[in-house]
């Protein structure tokens, strides 16, 4: 028998004492009530009186606890963006953050630990599904038990909110049900429908067709929970094996994914949860799924933020990060299979150095690597290619390649990207990818496994965002062309992209995802989505990635500290309770907090001297003095922050970086402060 699914209607009620939580399309099932203000949860069979009906909800995102108080956040208003096999998938549209304390308690503190969780929600696509897990691939799904509860199958990376569902999940390990005047303690299983499991990314679903034949388009993204944060705050891996910005991408066909029909797939079972699959025989629903993945180079380097427009880059030493790397590793084997490392940073540069550690970790991973170079008629060093001679042990199911992306396409060339391909092609349809077909008439909605991956494609680039965007594209473009092969759809030769309206269709999901992939992480859109969008580099697409620049200057020194800070919060990075005095207090000297302030000042005055108009007999020397004065003092400033730029970043408060650069510049003006005193 299939788990019973979140509730899809919860009602709230709310008293002095204690919040209720019911659904009322069940109402032989508990209610859940949390006591006020303890936060203390349990189970009521019978109705709970002297409370008001306060709203209905689409579900509850979780609870969390902060510095005096504990939060209840509730999804209040959810929208519909499309059906996956008839299970509808929700994106959130708006919450509200409820205190367990009748009467607040006022700590400036606590308002910015509230407003960093709203900011997180606000700013991060959200999606839900109540009868479908979407933190899962289809090739996962495939192969969960559905009678154990969903939130218990969610894939642990993408399960964003599963922080916040701590208490809930505490609870349900062993709380108390109170029947009448009798309480029971144990398990309780009677709150896995109030679980609602959200993953973060992008998901987007589309009609589409070509050649005439109809299909359901998907692609989906779920950033993972693991060392997630902003662009230079969050570099690497750390001592668990996470890697920063790592997602997992997903791209789907559906065939014969009727909206209209009931519910198939992996979820059938229990009223509406139990819709026999809608369709005639030779009818039923058909899954054709890829899976890639990206994330930072697994070893420890971070960038440390300087005011300049390419931070100072820092590199441990790579055995240091052996240990990381396997943990790192040891999970991709297991999840993906064989894992193609796609390597697209600079072989010259400062990204050298980086490049340099990748190559040197896979070599000490992989048991007698042997590496080879691949030319071609227009440059002598296009690949290189690490991987195990044979195969004698875990690690050597990695194989890595390298391509130097801007060295390839410089010039507007981006039709060599291709080159990457070309050199990816055997191992990508050696991989394969998953292909189901619902049973017909299965009443647990369970599916018969055609195919399935067996590798994935691992890509980064610095960021993981610009040039991974590219060739993740690229190669999503080449996997659904083999799709549409396989389903008698195209002939061989043929390329999806022939299609004008699909190929349309494809570039700009692809190009959507690759926004809210770098959005999430760097603060603005991907660079390069020209080239996403319409196949071709353009000067509009190089002004537009020029204007992101900038403002991925502005976002990464003065407000991904903030950002950082809200990730570390909502994710349980970091814990509140147990802070201790003011945590967002300025405690940089006065005169450093002054000095952008003063330089803001002279600027001002200067601009006020040069456009304000003066009386013909007026004397002008003084204030030509001041002005000189003000460019100096200002221009001295600048020179200040340029030479400090550390002091003068927005850094995060709450688990601030260990970086030796900034440790140094903090000491040298603590220590120049003590002696002016």
């Amino acid at each position: 028998m299939a788990a019973p699914l979140p509730f899809r209607d919860i009602n709230v009620h709310a008293s002095a004492s204690h919040y209720a939580f019911s659904s009322p399309s069940s109402p032989s099932t508990p209610t859940l009530v949390i006591d006020r203000p303890s936060g203390d949860l349990r189970l009521q069979d019978d109705k709970m009186l002297g409370s008001k009906r306060v709203s209905s909800i689409a579900g509850i995102l979780g609870m969390i606890k902060l510095r005096l108080d504990k939060y209840l956040i509730l999804i209040s208003k959810a929208k519909p963006v499309g059906k996956l096999k008839g299970h509808t998938i929700y994106k959130v549209v708006a919450t509200e953050v409820l205190p367990l304390r009748e009467r607040q308690l006022k700590d400036p503190d606590e308002e910015t630990f509230v407003n960093m969780i709203k900011a997180v929600i606000k700013a991060g696509p959200m999606y839900f599904s109540y009868s479908l897990d979407i933190t899962s691939s289809f090739q996962r799904q495939s192969q969960t038990d559905i009678t154990v509860p969903m939130w218990k199958r969610a894939d642990d990376r993408f399960f964003w909110n599963k922080f916040l569902q701590t208490d809930f999940m505490d609870f349900r390990a062993g709380g108390t049900t109170r029947y009448g005047f009798r309480q029971v303690s144990g398990e309780q299983p009677a709150i896995d429908p109030y679980i609602l499991p959200v993953m973060y990314g992008m998901l987007e679903i589309k009609n589409a067709s070509v050649k005439g034949h109809p299909f359901k388009f998907a692609v989906i993204t779920r950033r993972s929970r693991f060392r997630a944060g902003t662009r230079y705050f969050s570099r690497g891996i750390d001592e668990q094996g996470h890697v920063s910005n790592f997602n997992e991408t997903e791209q789907l066909i559906l065939l014969n994914d009727d909206d209209s029909r009931g519910l198939g797939g992996y979820e059938g079972s229990g009223g509406y949860q139990n819709g026999k699959i809608g369709g005639s025989a030779g009818q039923e629903v058909q899954v054709l799924s890829y899976v890639q993945t990206r994330g930072s180079v697994p070893v420890y380097w971070t960038e440390v933020n300087n005011l300049h427009y390419t931070p100072k880059l820092q590199v441990r030493a790579v055995e240091s990060a052996v240990h990381a790397a396997k943990l790192h590793f040891d999970e991709q084997i297991r999840t993906y299979g064989d894992n193609y490392l796609v390597n697209l940073v600079n072989q010259k540069g400062r990204e050298k150095r980086i490049k340099d550690a990748y190559e040197q970790l896979i070599k000490i991973l992989v048991s007698t690597p042997s590496e080879g170079k691949e030319a071609d008629r227009k440059t002598s060093e296009k690949f290189d290619v690490i991987e195990a001679d044979e195969v004698h042990q875990k690690f050597d199911r990695l194989h890595y390649v390298y391509f130097d992306f801007h060295s390839e396409t410089k010039g507007l060339r981006w039709h060599r990207a291709k080159l990457l391909m070309e050199q990816l092609e055997q191992p990508v349809l050696s991989g394969g990818y998953f292909r189901s077909i619902d049973m017909p008439g299965d009443s647990y909605g369970r599916v018969e496994v055609r195919n399935t991956q067996r590798a994935v494609v691992r890509t980064n680039c610095m960021d993981c965002l610009d040039r991974t965007n590219v060739v993740q594209s690229m190669l999503g473009r080449y996997i659904i062309t083999r799709m549409l092969i396989d389903l008698g759809y195209l002939r061989e030769g043929e390329l999806c992209e022939d299609d004008a309206a699909f190929e349309n269709l494809f570039r700009n999901m692809w190009a959507d995802n690759a926004d809210v992939v770098s959005k999430s992480y760097s603060g603005t859109g991907a660079l390069k989505t020209d080239f996403t969008r319409t196949g071709n580099r353009t000067k509009m697409g190089m002004f537009n990635d020029f204007n992101n620049s900038t403002t991925r200057y502005v976002c990464n020194n003065f407000l991904d500290g903030p950002r950082q800070d809200a990730f570390d919060l909502f994710l349980g990075a970091y814990l509140p309770e147990s802070a201790a005095g003011n945590i967002f207090v300025d405690n940089r000297p006065l005169l450093i907090q002054a000095i952008p302030y003063i330089v803001a000042g002279g600027v001002f005055f200067i601009l006020v001297g040069s456009f304000t108009r003066r009386d013909l007999e007026a004397n002008v020397w003084p204030l030509r003095l001041m002005m000189i004065v003000s460019f100096l003092v200002a221009g001295g400033c600048l020179r200040f922050m340029w030479t400090h730029g550390t002091l003068f970043v927005k850094w995060p408060k709450l688990n601030p970086p260990a970086h030796l650069g900034l440790q140094d510049v903090l000491s040298h003006a603590e220590e120049g402060k003590k002696r002016k005193e």
